[in-house]
């Protein structure tokens, strides 16, 4: 963000209230990071959500200081909410502080003029007001003063009643639960396909044993998400299940627009081989999400105080908005296909369901995209911090209801409805595609 001098005072501020706004509260509770020769004016760490027993336990080692002879009172450390920053803004823009530790709204956990000389400092602090909290080191030396040091956070609410540590923010310390239940959910469904598979063997295709493959990796990434939300909850550290979440997030994100991608050409179950427009978007999709993953895991282990954790971050969305519309061209493309032969030939009622299948799926991709890429932002936006678990359920709810929905459409049959069509049904269809009216995408 530079120095004081190499920018205005309100693009600095805004720059770090932005920093704070698009953060989310981190993995592991306990963080170390290492800051060297940095001249930021504003460093934010971590985000929590504390209840009226809250408490950071804040250890800074290795502190060095290009200048020691400048007012270490303006440096170090302090809580605040993002409401607060916004009038620190204003505070720093009006010009009735020069810095943001000069606030009567910010709490100030520890200042470096308290050193004395010593090269590392230890403190608790106790946080009794319920808010979500912003942990953020202040330099209001930029031009003089560069710091290097050592930092390790641990943040965590006691339980009233027997004092056990929740390393897990206020709102999020029921996620184990819910990331179990919802794992639950979707081996109960695999369960369901495979006698489906079974059952329907002789009419099932590829694809459809592919979807079981989809579901089962679903399942196990939200396991292990539970296990790696519920050793921080009691430990602040995942102990290696993040490692596990990691990887089948991966394959998860991989196999889940894959199958968009096989399905919206109507590979196995309409025909047998993929056109090479539609190799070429897997051969996109698939590279993206492995950028995506990377950028997932560089944003959730290093945190809002790495100088290129923001860039991650828009090249985490900018792939992900590519991805979401990289996957609706085959789907148009099967659309398109299927209205041409529906025209040409003669197998008007067979095209037409074909057709309208294509569409409603067409439909449903875009409602789940939307819904789980700005909804669920919004709703996680403006919910309080008590109730952040409630977009993690509405995003879990529509992804459900999306596979259950694909599950359905394209299940196997015994009797396939596009093959199985008497005179009456072809004229009907004939005459419904005559009067219908040009599908707008």
């Amino acid at each position: 963000m530079g120095s004081y001098s190499s920018s205005p005072l309100w693009a600095r501020t805004l720059a770090v209230f932005l920093l704070l706004l698009f953060s989310t509260p981190s993995l592991a509770e306990i963080r170390s990071s290492e800051i060297r020769n940095d001249e930021r004016p504003i460093i934010p760490f971590d985000q929590f959500g504390f209840t009226h027993t809250g408490r950071l336990e804040l250890s800074v080692s290795k502190i060095s200081l290009s200048n020691s002879n400048l007012d270490l009172s303006i440096v170090g450390f302090f809580l605040c909410t993002l409401d607060s920053w916004l009038h620190v803004f204003q505070q720093l823009e009006d010009g009735e502080i020069r810095c943001a530790l000069q606030s009567d709204l910010v709490k100030t956990v520890y200042t470096f003029n308290s050193l004395n000389g010593k090269d590392s400092f230890t403190t608790v602090y106790n946080e009794t007001d319920s808010d979500q909290y912003n942990l953020v080191f202040a330099n209001c030396h930029p031009q003089q003063l560069k710091v290097s040091m050592n930092v390790r956070s641990a943040m965590y609410n006691l339980d009233g009643k027997t004092g056990i540590r929740d390393y897990l923010s206020a709102g999020r310390t029921v996620l184990p639960r819910v990331y179990f239940l919802f794992s639950l959910v979707y081996f109960s469904i695999a369960v369901v396909w495979i006698v489906v598979l079974y059952r329907k063997r002789l009419t099932a295709f590829r694809i459809h044993y592919f979807m079981l493959a989809v579901v089962i990796l679903k399942g196990l990434n939200l396991l292990c998400e539970a296990e790696d939300k519920s050793y921080i909850k009691r430990t602040g550290s995942a102990h290696g299940w993040d490692v596990l979440f990691y990887i089948f997030s991966f394959l998860k994100g991989i196999s889940l627009f894959t199958l968009i991608v096989l399905i919206g050409t109507g590979w196995s179950f309409i025909k047998p081989y993929l056109q090479d427009k539609e190799k070429k978007v897997l051969m996109i999709v698939i590279p993206l999400q492995v950028i995506a993953n990377i950028a997932q895991v560089v944003i959730d282990e290093s945190g809002p105080y790495g100088h290129d954790w923001m860039t991650w971050k828009q090249v985490f969305l900018l792939v992900d908005v590519v991805c979401c519309c990289a996957v609706l061209f085959p789907i148009v493309w099967s659309i398109k296909n299927l209205r041409e032969a529906a025209r040409t030939d003669g197998k008007a009622a067979v095209n037409l369901m074909k057709l309208t299948l294509f569409r409603h799926y067409y439909v449903v991709v875009i409602c789940y995209i939307y819904f789980t890429r700005v909804v669920v932002y919004a709703l996680e936006t403006i919910t309080s911090y008590r109730y952040s678990w409630t977009s993690v359920v509405a995003a879990e709810l529509a992804t459900l209801g999306f596979y259950l929905f694909t599950g359905y459409k394209f299940k196997p049959e015994a009797h396939n409805p596009y093959f199985v069509i008497d005179d009456e049904e072809e004229e009907a269809a004939a005459e419904a595609l005559k009067l219908e009216d040009e599908f707008e995408l």
